[in-house]
């Protein structure tokens, strides 16, 4: 016969002694890397409407694949915790280029243009929820 202890009630429920921000934190990195995530699978597959929006945005077929791989190497160090912050900052630079982009190709700007943006917000929000030092760092707080 076996009782639980406290470390079994622990190991079931990884949130446990882990601050609301944390768990904020977590819910928004899952939401976007699931997101991100979604993205690659689609330019590494190239289903049609992934390659016509590509196309539309002046993009030859053959660039889908490289920028499906750019975009995976960066989920993959954000993903990582020990290399988060770096992934983080080649996400904000990779979704710079989005910005960039949809903007040349003259997409409507709160839609399209701004959404790179809209994401690297929240890749940044995610991350100084989940790690206080990170939010000490650039909040001071």
């Amino acid at each position: 016969m076996t009782t639980a202890t406290a470390t079994d009630a622990t190991a079931t429920k990884p949130w446990t002694g882990r601050s609301r921000s944390w768990i904020a934190g977590m819910v928004l990195t899952v939401l976007i890397w699931a997101f991100l995530v979604f993205d690659v699978v689609g330019k590494i597959t190239k289903p049609q409407a992934v390659i016509d929006g590509t196309t539309d945005l002046g993009f030859q077929e053959k660039h889908i694949l490289v920028i499906g791989l750019v975009l995976l190497v960066g989920v993959v160090l954000w993903t990582i915790p020990r290399t988060a912050v770096i992934g983080a900052i080649y996400l904000t630079g990779y979704l710079g280029g989005a910005v960039a982009i949809n903007l040349r190709a003259e997409q409507p700007i709160a839609g399209f243009v701004l959404s790179g943006a809209y994401v690297g917000v929240l890749i940044w929000v995610a991350m100084i929820l989940r790690r206080p030092e990170l939010r000490r760092a650039i909040l001071g707080r």
